[in-house]
Parts: C-alpha cells; sequence; structure tokens
C-alpha cells in the first residue's frame, strides 16, 4: 500500500502557520472571505458591513472592566464576552496571535437575517489564528448514573452556542485536550470544538424551535480527545446535536431542527470522535413503545428513527465542503437526520484511527434527498465492522453518493445496511479498497437500490469479498468495472450461499488480470469479460494531489478510444446527466461501462429508457403457485393487517407472512391450485432482517389425497429453511392443494416464524 499522509503534511503546515484564507478556491465564495483582488486580512480588520457593535478581545493587553469596543478598549477574557447578550450584527473577534488557555466562549444572544453575531479574528494578518485552548474544562453533560443531563449537555466545546441562531464562526483555531498524547480510554469525557445545540428541554414554551442560518468557516480544530468507546453521545471538531430528555412524541412536530447551515473551508486534526457531526437528534425512542410502522406494514424500532421523518424533525438546507480532516478517531463526517443537504469536496485522510467499533469515514444516517460527491477518502482501517469510506445508512430517502474517490482502505467500499428508498451509489470510483467492496446488508429496503457506472480497482488476492452478507431486496448493479490486479486469485463474490440472489447484473465488465474467472461470479447476460483499457496503468493511481484536483486522479481511468467497454452499458435513468468528469451522459449508441463517459458518437440529448431493467422477469419458468390462494393457520395480527399468508404467493419477495407471537406447532401453509396440479420442486424462502434469523428447524411438505380427505407427507426436512431454499427429489407429485407444515423452531429463537415465498415448478414446464 501506498504512503498516504503527504496531503495532509500540507493541509495541516497550512494550518498552523496560518495567515488567513490559505485554502483552495471554493466552489461559492466563503462567508467574510476577501475578494481576489484585495489584500489577504483578518475579517475583523474591516468595517462591520451590518452596522452592529464590534467587540474586541485581547488575551495580553486587554482590560475586562474595559468597553470592549476598540482594540484599545478590548476586554482580556472570554467569560467577559460569555456575560454578555450580543445584539443582532455584532461582532465578537479575537486577536490574531494570542491564546486563551483553559477558558471557554459562549455568548449570549442570537442574530437574525441579514444580521448575523459574528465570531472572527482581528490584528496582525501575518499572526497565527486566534487560538481557544480549552484543555477539556468543560461540563460534564452526564449525570451520575450516565443518562443525559439537560443542564450541561450542548455545553461541551471550546466555543458553544445553545438554543441560539444566526451565527457566524470563522478564523479561529480550537482545541479541548491537555493531554492528547496520552489517549482516554476511560471515564466519561465529551470534549467538542464548536459545539452548536437545540435543547428541548430548555425552550421556553412558544420559542423558535428551529434555529437558522450558521456559517462555519476557516476554523483549525487539533487535539480534542476522549474515550475511545460510545458514550450514546457525539463529539468532534464542528458538532451539530439535538437534545430532549423525554420521548419524542411529547415534543412538538415541525420543528426542532437546523436550518441554512455551511461548513466549509475548515481543518481537522486531532479530533475525537469526528470532525464534524450534523443534527444527530437524540430524543428518547427508547422501547417497543416507540417504534412505528411505515406506509408499508414494516415495523421500525425506535432507534430506526423513521419518527424524524414522520413527524418533519429534519434538519434541513445544508452544505458541507472542502473541509480537511486527519487522524479522526471515529468517523470523520457523520451525518444525520438532514435532508436537503450537499456534501462535497471534503478530504478524509485517516479515521477510525482511535475507535475499534463501528463507523465510516463519510455518512448520513435517517435522512432525504442529499447528495455526497467530489470528496475523497483514505488511510481507513482494517476493520470487520463497517470501516469503508462510505455507507449507505438505515432510513435514507433518496440519498446519492457520486463522484467520489476513495482508495486504500483495507476495510472495502460501501457498507450497505438496507431499510432505504432510492439509495444511488454512480460514478464512483474505488482503488484498492481491499476488505468487501459492499459490505453488510442487515434489513430491507423500501424500493431497490442501484449501483451504477462504478470503477472498482482491486486486488483479489487481498479482497476479502465482493458481499459478505445477503442482499435481502433487490439491488442493481449497472455499467460497473470490476478490474481484479491480481495474478493469481479471482474474485470472491460472496461467503453465504444465496447473497446475491437479490442483486441483478447488466452489462457490467469482469477483468481478472489472471485470465481465471471465479465460479462464483454473477451471471451477467450482457456482461463483459474484457481488458477495459484505462488510459493509465491502474498501479500508478494519483494520491496526494488533494481533493480540489478530484477530477484529474479519476481522469487516470478514461477509456481509451479503442476501449471495448465504449457503448457497452446500458441507460437508466439513475446513471443521472453526468460522469465523474463533467460529461454528458451520453454519447453514441449507448453509456459507456464505468465511472467515464467517452465524447465518441452522436450526443443523446434526452435519453429514454426504451428497456427498463426494473421490468425484466429474471427467467420464463412458471410458478404454478403464483397468485393462488393460502391459508394460514396462523396469522400476526400486527402492521396494519399487512402480514397475511397471501404474501406467500405475490411473486414478491419483499413481502412477508408472519405468525402469531402466540402461535402453536405445527404451523401450516395451505396453497390451494384449484385443480390438479403436477410438480417436482418447491422453494421455500424465510424472511430475515437485523435482528430477525432464521427460525424454522424441521418442516414437512405434504399433498392433499382426495380419496382419503386427508394430508400425505411426501418429504421433511430438518435442517432449516433460512433463505432460497429449493427442495427437489420426491419425484412428481399431482395434487389440488398443497400444504407447508412448519413443525418445528430453531432452538436458539424466541419468536414464531415469518416468511416472504412459496413457489412451486415442474421441471421443463
Amino acid at each position: 500500500m501506498r504512503p498516504v499522509r503527504a496531503t495532509g503534511l500540507t493541509a495541516v503546515l497550512a494550518a498552523l502557520l496560518i495567515a488567513p484564507f490559505l485554502v483552495a478556491a471554493p466552489a461559492v465564495a466563503a462567508p467574510d472571505r476577501p475578494s481576489a483582488a484585495g489584500k489577504s486580512d483578518w475579517p475583523g480588520n474591516r468595517p462591520n458591513p451590518t452596522g452592529g457593535q464590534d467587540y474586541f478581545i485581547d488575551a495580553t493587553h486587554g482590560d475586562d472592566s474595559a468597553a470592549g469596543t476598540s482594540p484599545k478598549t478590548a476586554w482580556r477574557s472570554l467569560a467577559r464576552a460569555n456575560a454578555t447578550t450580543f445584539q443582532p450584527g455584532d461582532r465578537i473577534l479575537l486577536k490574531a496571535g494570542e491564546q486563551w488557555d483553559d477558558e471557554q466562549l459562549w455568548p449570549k444572544g442570537s442574530g437574525e437575517a441579514g444580521r448575523p453575531i459574528t465570531i472572527s479574528a482581528y490584528g496582525d494578518p501575518r499572526a497565527r489564528r486566534p487560538y481557544i485552548a480549552t484543555n477539556g474544562n468543560v461540563p460534564n453533560p452526564f449525570r451520575a448514573d450516565g443518562t443525559k443531563n439537560p443542564a450541561t449537555v450542548g455545553l461541551t466545546g471550546a466555543i458553544v452556542l445553545r438554543n441560539q441562531q444566526y451565527f457566524h464562526i470563522n478564523n479561529v483555531e480550537l482545541s479541548n485536550d491537555d493531554d492528547f498524547a496520552t489517549d482516554i480510554t476511560t471515564g466519561s469525557y465529551v470534549r467538542d470544538g464548536i459545539m452548536v445545540s437545540i435543547n428541548a428541554d430548555l425552550l421556553p414554551a412558544g420559542a423558535d424551535t428551529i434555529m437558522d442560518h450558521f456559517r462555519i468557516s476557516n476554523v483549525y480544530v487539533h487535539n480534542t480527545d476522549g474515550p475511545s468507546f460510545w458514550q450514546r453521545m457525539h463529539y468532534g471538531g464542528v458538532n451539530f446535536q439535538v437534545f430532549g430528555s423525554k420521548n419524542y412524541k411529547e415534543y412538538g412536530t415541525g420543528g426542532y431542527y437546523f436550518k441554512d447551515v455551511r461548513i466549509e473551508h475548515n481543518t481537522f486534526v486531532n479530533v475525537e470522535l469526528h470532525a464534524i457531526q450534523f443534527a444527530f437528534n437524540w430524543f428518547g425512542a427508547d422501547g417497543p413503545g416507540s417504534g412505528q410502522f411505515d406506509e408499508n406494514g414494516k415495523f421500525h424500532e425506535g432507534w430506526e428513527q423513521l419518527w424524524v421523518r414522520t413527524r418533519d424533525l429534519y434538519s434541513r438546507d445544508v452544505y458541507i465542503g472542502h473541509n480537511y480532516a486527519e487522524s479522526i478517531g471515529q468517523g470523520a463526517i457523520q451525518l444525520a437526520n438532514t435532508k436537503n443537504m450537499v456534501v462535497e469536496y471534503n478530504e478524509v485522510n485517516g479515521y477510525l484511527e482511535r475507535y475499534g467499533s463501528v463507523s465510516v469515514a463519510l455518512y448520513l444516517w435517517a435522512g432525504a434527498d442529499s447528495v455526497m460527491q467530489f470528496n475523497e477518502v483514505y488511510g481507513g482501517p482494517n476493520n470487520e465492522f463497517d470501516g469503508t469510506p462510505w455507507d449507505l445508512e438505515y432510513t435514507n430517502f433518496n440519498v446519492t453518493y457520486q463522484f467520489n474517490y476513495s482508495h486504500d482502505n483495507p476495510a472495502g467500499w460501501m457498507s450497505y445496511m438496507g431499510n432505504s428508498s432510492n439509495s444511488v451509489a454512480r460514478y464512483n470510483l474505488s482503488v484498492n479498497d481491499n476488505g468487501v467492496l459492499v459490505k453488510n446488508m442487515l434489513s430491507t429496503n423500501y424500493s431497490p437500490t442501484y449501483f451504477v457506472n462504478n470503477t472498482f480497482v482491486y486486488d483479489g488476492a487481498d479482497l476479502d469479498y465482493f458481499h459478505d452478507e445477503t442482499f435481502l431486496s433487490t439491488v442493481y448493479f449497472l455499467n460497473n468495472i470490476f478490474y481484479n490486479t491480481s495474478t493469481t486469485v479471482p474474485t470472491p463474490w460472496y461467503r453465504r450461499t444465496g447473497a446475491l440472489r437479490h442483486a441483478v447484473f447488466s452489462n457490467n465488465d469482469f477483468y481478472e488480470a489472471s485470465g481465471v474467472h471465479s465460479s462464483q461470479e454473477p451471471a451477467d447476460p450482457n456482461g463483459l469479460r474484457v481488458d477495459p483499457r484505462f488510459v493509465r496503468d491502474p498501479a500508478d493511481y494519483l494520491t496526494g494531489a488533494g481533493v480540489a484536483r478530484i477530477r484529474k486522479a479519476a481522469a487516470h481511468f478514461r477509456l481509451r478510444g479503442d476501449s471495448p467497454l465504449i457503448d457497452a452499458g446500458r441507460y437508466n435513468p439513475h446513471l443521472g446527466t453526468e460522469d465523474f468528469l463533467g460529461t454528458h451522459i451520453y454519447y453514441g449508441a449507448a453509456p459507456d461501462i464505468g465511472m467515464a463517459e467517452s465524447r465518441i458518437g452522436k450526443k443523446v440529448a434526452n435519453p429514454v429508457d426504451d428497456d427498463p431493467i426494473e421490468e425484466e422477469t429474471g427467467g420464463d419458468r412458471v410458478n404454478l403457485a403464483l397468485g393462488k390462494p393460502v391459508t394460514a393457520s396462523s396469522t400476526h395480527p400486527g402492521a396494519g393487517g399487512t402480514l397475511g399468508a397471501v404474501n406467500l404467493t405475490d411473486g414478491d419477495l419483499t413481502t412477508r407472512w408472519a405468525a402469531a407471537d402466540d402461535a402453536t406447532y405445527p404451523i401450516t401453509l395451505d396453497i390451494d391450485f384449484g385443480a390438479d396440479t403436477s410438480f417436482d420442486e418447491v422453494y421455500l424462502d424465510e424472511y430475515t432482517d437485523s435482528g430477525t434469523n432464521p427460525r424454522v428447524q424441521t418442516f414437512e411438505l405434504q399433498r392433499w389425497d382426495a380419496g382419503t380427505g386427508a394430508w400425505v407427507t411426501f418429504t421433511s426436512r430438518t435442517d432449516g429453511i433460512g433463505h432460497d431454499l429449493t427442495v427437489t427429489g420426491f419425484g412428481t407429485v399431482t395434487t389440488s392443494r398443497l400444504r407447508v407444515a412448519l413443525t418445528g423452531q430453531i432452538a436458539t429463537e424466541q419468536f414464531t416464524p415469518t416468511m416472504t415465498e412459496i413457489a412451486v415448478y415442474r421441471s421443463g414446464g
């Protein structure tokens, strides 16, 4: 593996030696940034653009008894500012080159539209940022029993805002640990750089529950330590959280969220747990009473946070871009409970470095209508539990990962939890993310997931698997390149039998440098097994260029003009409108395979999907049980009556039947064919989900004997059902009714069976 710290060294030196604004040019100008023609200077050296009052703080020459309204009458301590309620348009200006030890800045008051309160710098443009070294001198947010203390939760930052809005924070340096060299492994400590919170318990009646307009830019946060284990609390460099000690049902709807937030051009080094954590909602959601059924009848426990969506508690209108994070204790950029979010041009160099449990580098939990793009992640852990650069997480709706570049992450590429709707990963580049390419899947989805036009370059000898669990719902893989550089070991595709049963592969390229293809390789009728002919050698992939040049790194994997992958793909609306390099989709007879489209052939301005992959049937065998009536001896009454036996013959593996909790064995499922029907194969499938394992240990298949008026067993099994069990070997049976009798439960399972499908076939029929 290549060394990956070179880029980080440059960024860190820039942060340490800062003259202001030594950052890459943003896509949109950051707040308080001078014009290109102007001299680089601290914002506090220029007039207040809002007409508000400026307050100055000088740690060396200030005087807390002075007026504070000019550099010559500056205050000395942050405590003086903490005792002041500022008005809209005011600025709190810290002197560059100064340092405040063991102090915390928590100014009171809020700004208003067009007149934010600003925390920034003034003084010598050649000096370093003003530096608040809080050294862990913050309140403990927990009570003695480990529960969150409403009085102190959210007060753990070097800079704190609680139930406040319209703030700009820029051009400061922050740390919050007195001895970062000694890792905290025990005790209860929470330390942040900037901590912004909504505390629902402390909002007076009638107060605004929506905190609006925050701008955090050009901030350098380092050395914020905390325990390397989960405390049911997020902490990090920039941290937005929503707190409330009561159950979510006791708070109102349509509030308790952040709105209009931009976090950009910041640097984070040696930070716990996260560089950026945004908007996690801590309202109570424990116990069975906190769960809820969705519109499809699927039950969600409270921790899955479907209630954030149904109660309109999403934070919204958020931009997180052009941030650099190095040596992060847990997940670098952890986002939650937000919609209408763009996360782009962030660079993560090392994550999960001091935390051994689950997390990934950059992801959104329980969010909606958001895009992660043009981000670069490298230097991840070798971690069996997640550890990947990206994650298609629980309870996400319309979340897209596109145009991202990840490399040298030994845990793999993408964690995939399921329980989502319209998740898309397209036109991404992965190089040497050896581990598991698509990791996990713990729940079924609301609608299919699409992995399209990604380029994967990996070493099959070092790769664990393409997929390590079992896809529980339909997942489409279209137009991807799977490029195995190993000359000795073909791609290991899965570790569990039936892992790819819901995966549909179409128009992918499967390249093995050894020339030997695995027997596990998925069927792809329109797929290729050829060298893609990249324009550059994959072994010489670009690192160290920085995220601002991410397209240069991606261009290494464009296709040569003679590539057999040009026009060899398949159009689907989930491809979007452009590739990683900004090229229109598509040119020629069809889209290309891989993350870069070639401008060869006529431009297809408005593509049309005239052969939808979603309408393919996957074969022409006749399921003799399809649509036939089913009678169950027991049916669970929950989920709004959606768990009926009718789901067993609907041909849809995303629906299910469940027995009642008090069902007794044998539990019988009777299919009525309506007439004598001959078959020699029966397909059975149990439902599994996060926390739902296969439950059937023994079963019998029985036919109805009309002559004797009795059920007759023609085969039985003692080794369970699980997923995708095809039962054969009993010859040809002719009967008008089929009974599946579930006769015994797996000893370690507590609950009764739940199944998705029963299908019946006749060989050659």
